[in-house]
């Protein structure tokens, strides 16, 4: 299942990005919790190469704990501040600001040396579509003052949010790169919604989903959707799964597409319990 989308804003997003990193001191890069692999950019590594980094383990309250925590060692052997974190109740947002204002201390003391008093830190927000970028500005500042929704390519633009005296956030659209080396990469994106779901085959992506979902754990479909048991091919598991909540089309047939969205929707929404697609 090839999947491919780099629309052109997005060349467009990566020249600003490039054309304003010189004003930043920071680059707080968020990552997918259930997706830390597939969900970060490649391209985002040679921009900022030269400045002080936070990856950030969004939407950690869908992932499995125990692998954001795995993911978070990863990344912090590597080098990164690793911060993980939960824009729908909250938790960790704060510990966001304390990483990015800790992350520029030797400057902050250079310039204290030298008089100036007061100083702001000025962070740039980095990441995948849907990523939740706004909404983490918002949890921090407060208030609604970056624009969100649940679908990918609602920041079209650059904007600043000052929170206080001490820390500027630039928001930036979200950013692809132009080709998926991998195919998993392109169906764990589409998967968890960083993909605009209207050029996707729905059908075929809940499938690769379901094999997904089997191989991680087969019950947490049977739990969910009271099969009968777990079960191995992912064609007979949407069927199945169609059967139980009465997704039926004329002839008594099975609604698919219907069954399809219903479980990409319930998946990105945490009904199915706190999984992650991907290990370190």
């Amino acid at each position: 299942m090839t999947i491919q989308w780099y629309p052109g804003h997005m060349t467009k997003t990566k020249r600003m990005i490039q054309a304003n990193l010189r004003l930043v001191d920071v680059v707080v890069e968020m990552l997918d919790a259930r997706i830390p692999y597939s969900s970060k950019n490649p391209d985002i590594d040679g921009l900022a190469q030269n400045k002080k980094r936070i990856v950030v383990l969004n939407k950690a309250g869908l992932a499995n704990e125990r692998l954001t925590k795995a993911w978070q060692n990863h990344y912090e052997s590597r080098g990164f501040s690793v911060v993980s974190t939960d824009c729908i109740d909250g938790k960790g947002v704060s510990a966001v600001v304390t990483a990015a204002k800790k992350a520029v201390d030797d400057k902050r003391e250079r310039l204290k040396a030298k008089g100036r008093v007061s100083f702001t830190t000025r962070a740039m927000i980095l990441g995948i579509p849907n990523v939740g970028k706004s909404s983490l500005i918002n949890k921090i500042a407060k208030k609604n003052a970056a624009q969100t929704a649940d679908r990918p390519g609602v920041t079209r633009d650059k904007q600043w949010i000052r929170v206080d005296n001490d820390l500027e956030l630039l928001d930036t659209p979200g950013v692809l790169w132009p080709k998926f080396d991998e195919e998993v990469v392109g169906v764990n994106l589409a998967i968890t919604g960083a993909i605009k779901d209207d050029i996707l085959d729905t059908e075929q992506l809940a499938k690769r989903l379901i094999a997904s979902l089997i191989k991680l754990n087969p019950d947490i479909l049977s739990e969910r959707y009271k099969l009968e048991a777990a079960q191995s091919d992912a064609d007979e598991v949407l069927l199945n799964i169609g059967t139980k909540r009465g997704f039926l089309i004329k002839g008594g047939e099975i609604d698919e597409l219907r069954t399809a969205v219903m479980l990409l929707d319930e998946f990105r929404a945490g009904k199915l319990g706190r999984v992650s697609l991907e290990t370190p």
